[in-house]
């Protein structure tokens, strides 16, 4: 059964090995169902019960695993985004005074018109639109992206006042331990040892529950082993349907803001994942792209009806990749883990970041390895991906790397005389950009 509806053979992998993939996908991408719902909760400033939104939090993962599962058989998991949800609820609920029935509104309306956008194969000609180099700069953007938050978990780089960021205290228990996870997860992947990366994060996260940072252990010991789920009644359809349309002045740019911010997200991760997994064809394209753009839009509209903000594809899924994950048997494991997670909340809360930070570190590693695509005998390839591939990291956001990087390049190839090298869809594309900069 499980080779009809995944086609293992012909992707070359196996029921044991997308398991795997999954377990160690989940492993990375587990915080989510403890970050989100703190987020979006912002201190009971949003007028959302937290309690509710840690068990909301794991349906929409699920669902969005369960949806890219079906709709595309790629290894790509879903969940809340990140940056989105701080969106939602620090800047639209709370800043801008918009109650959480009408935030999830604008959240369920942006889904729907990126479906539309989908199914009509607009945002797949975005991709296209985006020059190889830019492409490449926006893979290995992410992987430094990932990295950089590995290093930052692991108090290996702190922030600085003067410097902005600076080394820390690399004798302290958790930068130690990061370091040596990081190191076993290179030996076992240079080995070839199967599950590498869910190893060292169990591994890791045993240890810090004999190791003392400060007055506590690394790993903390759980309340629990299981627990019920906390009721969705308070969320679930609670969203304010015509919102949007009878405070429209407020609502449209709320709207834009999050239809920009949630594409490129998502074209961005998208992306990277496809040229680090080999899901790109010859032409450089992926197949099956409107479906998985598709499975996207649908999951940020199941997502609003469960009472979450934007659910989009998360570029943690590249751990699993890692792992050997290459079918939609992947996404279905990290999906079904989100289900039992609902009963297994106080286990899953204790995997300190000292565990997934030597994983991130890693994946990132993996994919700045795109750098060797590069023509460096080009500048006008080099310069515009080089600039996307520091600022997403730089800027902490993949949307603004991938706006400064298409902007400089059609500035660039046009100031050299080679304006028609670039695609129309590109300065359509960079126009809209401009425009966004000074909403």
């Amino acid at each position: 059964m499980l080779q009809r509806c995944f086609k293992l053979r012909a992707e070359g992998t196996t029921a044991g090995r997308e398991v795997l993939a999954g377990l160690t996908t989940f492993a990375a991408m587990a915080y989510i169902i403890v970050v989100n719902p703190i987020i979006l909760h912002d201190g009971g400033k949003t007028g959302l019960e937290l309690a509710g939104l840690i068990s909301v939090t794991a349906l929409a993962a699920a669902l969005g695993c369960f949806l890219m599962a079906m709709l595309t058989n790629y290894p790509i998991a879903q969940a809340p985004g990140m940056g989105l949800n701080s969106y939602f609820a620090s800047i639209v609920v709370v800043g801008m005074g918009v109650p959480w029935q009408g935030a999830l509104a604008m959240v369920f309306w942006n889904g729907l018109i990126f479906f539309l956008l989908s199914i009509s194969g607009v945002r797949a000609a975005i991709i296209r639109a985006l020059p190889n180099c830019l492409q490449i700069g926006v893979q290995c953007g992410i992987g430094f992206f990932i990295a950089f938050i590995g290093l930052k978990n692991a108090d290996i780089i702190v922030a600085n006042p003067y410097t902005l960021v600076a080394e820390g205290d690399l004798l302290q228990a958790v930068p130690l331990m990061v370091l040596g996870g990081l190191l076993l997860i290179t030996v076992l992947t240079v080995r070839r040892i199967p599950g590498a990366i869910i190893g060292t994060i169990l591994v890791v996260s045993v240890i810090g529950l004999f190791i003392p940072n400060g007055d506590k252990m690394i790993t903390a010991m759980p309340d629990g082993i299981v627990g019920l789920p906390a009721s969705i009644s308070q969320t679930f359809l609670g969203l304010d349907w015509f919102y949007p349309f009878r405070n429209w002045q407020t609502a449209m740019p709320i709207i834009a803001t999050l239809l920009i911010l949630d594409m490129f997200d998502s074209l961005g991760t998208l992306i990277a994942l496809g040229r680090q997994s080999g899901l790109m064809d010859d032409k450089g394209e992926m197949p099956r792209l409107n479906r998985a753009l598709t499975a996207d839009a649908l999951a940020t509209v199941g997502g609003a009806l469960l009472g979450t903000s934007t659910t989009t594809s998360f570029i943690e899924s590249a751990t699993g990749i890692e792992s050997g994950g290459r079918t939609g048997l992947t996404s279905v494991v990290v999906g079904c883990c989100f289900l039992l997670a609902l009963f297994f909340t106080p286990i899953l809360t204790v995997v300190p970041a000292a565990a997934t930070a030597p994983a991130l570190i890693m994946v990132g590693l993996f994919m700045a390895q795109g750098l060797k695509h590069i023509n460096y005998s080009d500048l006008h390839e080099v310069a515009p991906a080089i600039l996307t591939a520091l600022l997403i990291p730089l800027t902490f956001s993949i949307t603004h790397g991938i706006m400064a990087g298409l902007i400089f390049y059609c500035a660039l190839m046009l100031l050299t005389g080679r304006a028609k090298g670039v695609s129309a869809g590109a300065w359509v594309i960079a126009a809209v950009f401009v425009g966004f900069a000074f909403i």
